[in-house]
């Protein structure tokens, strides 16, 4: 297991994320502009329907790309867990860390927004519409709902929990098969997963396009209030984000035994490196940097960092809750207890399948199966992708604080038999 093994079998990707963001600029000023001239409806009869045809493109992606990466991620986690102590302790960590991330989103989001509430008339700024949240399911029936009967009627239900349920038990039995069926499922789930990141790379190649149309549409409707909306957006999600960034440092000092000052100095390069590159991928040579100057032992930093990379994205839950959330109070649905559970179960389940991924990719397959689970509109996520590139910093300077951190830990804990055999 290489923190390359689950991204070099994926095709390369690039993401006009500049563009995009130029694109949404440019959509909301201009519909802001001639949002009273004459020209505004022939333009936006025009821009609006092409942007909801790349919303769709958008959509259809999810469900295939979500599964298939799923199924290759929990795969590679049991064979991760396979390596011996180290690996088990390190995947240990990492599950109880994205399981306190998912939980974090769900509690503190609606925490923030509640001391900082969405700005007046930002819904219709953001061209959402209130939605029937439905009625809310009891405890009985959510347990129910988490076994599908027919999996392809789950599927074309949007039911997107059952099917992250069924894909996650299918790669499980998966591991179980003698070598040449389970090599078999896997290279067809390497296939499914290669073939729509291509698909997703062409819509998102044209991303600068739809998200002009939508934004230009959002713009002329509602003047200039789409870009208080978006940057409240980007202040609340990046402070979830910062909660887990913080959170790295707190791992390293009361579980990793490292000094605050020393634990920072040391991840100043890794830092400025994923600042710079916003890839956790990357930044693992400096991270490797960040370890020796902590004085951990190169045999596990050279084991649990690649491991980390390939595995593990602690920001991610949390941030992606943020964003369902968020998009939640634009649209109107109530979010109950329930709900929010249902999401942090799947923001949990997504995130083995996002790592290694350009950020608006992974945005696009965490966010919108949590917002599919969750009842929630997908149509603000197609304005919000454009202004990823922003709180993806905090992703990427979050993610790989925390993999350091995990690295002191779980190097304190490997030295602790070793001075007791001194003695």
């Amino acid at each position: 297991m290489t923190a390359e093994s689950s991204a070099t079998r994926m095709p390369e990707i690039r993401v006009p994320a500049g563009l995009t963001f130029l694109g949404l600029g440019l959509g909301l000023v201009l519909g802001w502009v001639l949002r009273t001239s004459p020209s505004a409806a022939p333009i936006q009869a025009v821009a609006g329907p092409i942007g909801r045809l790349w919303l769709q493109a958008l959509t259809m992606t999810i469900l295939p790309l979500v599964a298939a990466l799923l199924f290759n991620g929990v795969v590679e986690t049991i064979a991760a867990a396979r390596g011996g102590t180290t690996a088990r302790r390190a995947l240990g960590l990492i599950l109880g860390i994205l399981v306190a991330s998912a939980a974090l989103g769900a509690v503190l989001t609606p925490l923030l927004l509640r001391f900082s509430p969405v700005p007046p008339n930002a819904a219709a700024a953001m061209g959402a519409q209130n939605a029937d949240p439905g009625p809310v399911p009891g405890a009985a029936d959510f347990l129910a709902s988490l076994i599908p009967g027919n999996i392809v009627a789950a599927a074309a239900e949007n039911a997107m929990l059952p099917v992250i349920v069924f894909f996650a038990l299918l790669a499980v039995a998966s591991t179980r098969l003698a070598e040449a069926p389970r090599r078999s499922l896997a290279v067809l789930f390497e296939a499914i997963a290669g073939a729509m990141m291509v698909v997703i790379g062409w819509v998102l190649a044209v991303a600068p396009v739809g998200v002009f149309g939508l934004a230009f549409a959002v713009a002329v409707s509602s003047g200039g209030a789409a870009i208080g909306a978006l940057a409240h957006y980007v202040v609340i999600v990046t402070c979830v984000g910062s909660v887990i960034f913080l959170g790295g440092y707190a791992l390293a000092v009361f579980a990793g035994g490292r000094s605050p000052l020393a634990f920072a100095r040391a991840m100043l390069p890794a830092q400025a490196v994923a600042f710079s590159t916003q890839s956790s991928l990357a930044s693992l040579p400096a991270m490797l940097v960040s370890c020796r100057r902590l004085e951990l032992r190169e045999s596990t930093s050279e084991f649990v960092l690649p491991l980390a990379v390939a595995l593990f994205r602690s920001t991610g839950p949390a941030m992606n809750m943020a964003v369902v959330i968020y998009a939640a109070h634009l649209t109107g649905v109530t979010l109950t207890p329930t709900a929010l559970a249902v999401g942090a179960l799947t923001a949990f389940a997504t995130t083995f399948g996002a790592v290694s991924l350009p950020g608006a990719i992974s945005f696009v397959t965490s966010a919108g199966p949590i917002a599919i689970a969750m009842g929630v509109p997908v149509e603000p996520l197609a304005l919000l992708v454009a202004v990823e590139m922003l709180p993806d910093l905090m992703r990427t300077i979050g993610n790989v604080t925390m993999d350091v951190a995990i690295t002191t830990v779980v190097d304190r804990h490997e030295e602790e038999p070793a001075a007791e055999t001194v003695h």
